[in-house]
């Protein structure tokens, strides 16, 4: 098997030494996601949901990229700033996967990047 990157434009641009996604076989690992508008590279102000929403957008776009989507995903990592907030997160992330969710892990981090509040990795079938 053989490693190829993901990338697309209507997802924002790696804003470090790593890829938005790698395919491996059949599998993606899509890298964690922040609410960062694609079109102007700033962070999405706004509340929780706000920024659940915009995150789960650009991951349905670098899964789309790789001919995958949302309804593949298998595994979900989440990272919240607080996990007061996991309830209103909860409720946007069910809007995006429905009645077969993946597994997920959710976690409380003390920080996440550019001081976002929900950064979201997934793992998804290709």
């Amino acid at each position: 098997m053989s490693k190829d990157v993901i990338s697309t434009s209507k997802a924002p641009a790696a804003i470090g030494p790593y890829s938005q996604a790698i395919r491996w076989g059949q599998v993606l690992f899509v890298s964690g996601q922040i609410p960062i508008d694609p079109a102007t590279g700033q962070i999405v102000a706004g509340d929780i949901e706000t920024q659940t929403e915009r995150v789960l957008k650009n991951l349905a776009a670098i899964l789309e990229a790789a001919g995958s989507s949302l309804s593949q995903v298998l595994k979900t990592t989440v990272y919240l700033k607080d996990l007061e907030e996991f309830v209103r997160m909860n409720e946007v992330y069910a809007r995006f996967f429905g009645e077969q969710p993946p597994a997920r892990a959710t976690v409380q981090v003390a920080r996440l990047p550019r001081d976002v509040r929900v950064q979201i990795e997934v793992i998804a079938g290709a």
